[in-house]
Parts: C-alpha cells; structure tokens; sequence
C-alpha cells in the first residue's frame, strides 16, 4: 500500500510539473507572438524541454550547477528581458535561469 502511494503522490507531482511548464510555455508564446519571434520546431523542443526542466527545478528546489554569466555577455538586452520575465512566472528561480533560457530566446529571434 506504502509502494501505491508513493507513486501516486510521484504521479500527482509529475502532472503539477506538466501543469506548471504548459502555464509558462503559453505564457511564452503570447510573449513570442507579441515580439513576432517564430522558433523552428527544433527550437520549440529545445524551449518546451528546458522550460519543463525548469518547472522541476522550481518544484523540487534542485539547483543548476554553477554558471558563469561572462558566458551570456552576446545575449542581446531584449532577449534577456524577456528570459527574465519568464523565470519571474516562476517566482522562485535564480536569476542563471534567465541567462541560460535567454540563448533560446536569442537564437529564435535571429533564426525566425
């Protein structure tokens, strides 16, 4: 009986992830649509997996690994604006997860 609730509560915890990372990808495509960013549907993947990865790491409080900001030094302002208000959807996020989300943001521009 212990094993069946612990899968449930690891299922009930799955679909809240899910639940979370749909909300902010949404959020995403009114902020793409609004900015008149397309990514390519490779991109897309890239954005809806690393969204969902964040979604966890907000949920579970797992930190990234450490991240160097000089690294994110080409990113343009707009595309790191827009990295930041995503990451503040999540209200619990450092800020590493603005630098590293707005490569994707940064890269569909320029691409789309």
């Amino acid at each position: 009986m212990a094993d069946g609730a612990v899968s449930i509560n690891m299922s009930a915890e799955e679909r809240a992830i899910q639940a979370l990372a749909d909300r902010v990808m949404s959020q995403i495509a009114d902020l793409f649509f609004a900015q008149h960013i397309t990514p390519t549907p490779v991109q897309q993947q890239m954005l809806v997996s690393h969204v969902r990865a964040m979604a966890l790491r907000s949920r579970t409080g797992e930190p990234l690994p450490e991240v160097e900001e000089a690294l994110f030094e080409d990113i343009s302002p707009d595309s790191m604006t827009l990295a930041q208000q995503v990451v503040d959807l999540f209200g619990n996020l450092p800020v590493e997860e603005a630098w590293l989300l707005s490569v994707h943001f940064e890269v569909a521009k320029n691409e789309g």
